[in-house]
C-alpha cells in the first residue's frame, strides 16, 4: 500500500505511517511536536496524522469534538488518564479533554473524526 485512494485496513494504515516516518514532509504542530498528515479534510473533518513528540513535549489542553483513535507506534505517551507505552490503542470519545505528552519522546498515529478544539491555545 502506498496511498489512501482505496479502502484501507488499520494494519495497512499503520504500515503506511511506518513508511512515512522517514519522509521530509513534517510540519510544526505544537512546540516539540511535528506532524505528518496522511489525509485530512480542509473543513476540520476526518483526518489521520502521525505526531512525533520530542522528549518532554506536551500538547495543550484540548477537547475532542468527535472520536479520536490513537495508536502509540514508538516510545510512550501520557495524559491525565494514564500512561500508554508503544502498542497502546486509545479511544478518546467526544467531550473528553486532555493534554497528552511524552517524557521520553514518541511517535503516535491519530485518526480522528473531527478536528479538536483547543481549550488552551499554547
Amino acid at each position: 500500500m502506498t496511498d489512501l485512494t482505496t479502502t484501507t485496513t488499520l494494519p495497512d494504515l499503520i504500515e503506511l505511517a511506518t513508511q512515512k516516518l522517514h519522509d521530509n514532509d513534517w510540519q510544526a504542530f505544537r512546540p516539540g511536536v511535528t506532524a505528518h498528515w496522511l489525509y485530512r479534510e480542509d473543513n476540520g473533518g476526518p483526518a489521520a496524522v502521525i505526531l512525533k513528540y520530542e522528549p518532554g513535549a506536551r500538547v495543550a489542553l484540548h477537547e475532542h469534538v468527535g472520536y479520536e483513535h490513537l495508536y502509540v507506534m514508538e516510545g510512550d505517551q501520557y495524559d491525565e488518564y494514564g500512561s500508554y507505552p508503544a502498542g497502546s490503542f486509545v479511544i478518546n470519545p467526544p467531550g473528553t479533554r486532555h493534554s497528552p505528552g511524552s517524557k521520553t519522546g514518541c511517535v503516535a498515529l491519530l485518526i480522528y473524526e473531527k478536528a479538536v478544539r483547543f481549550v488552551d491555545p499554547n
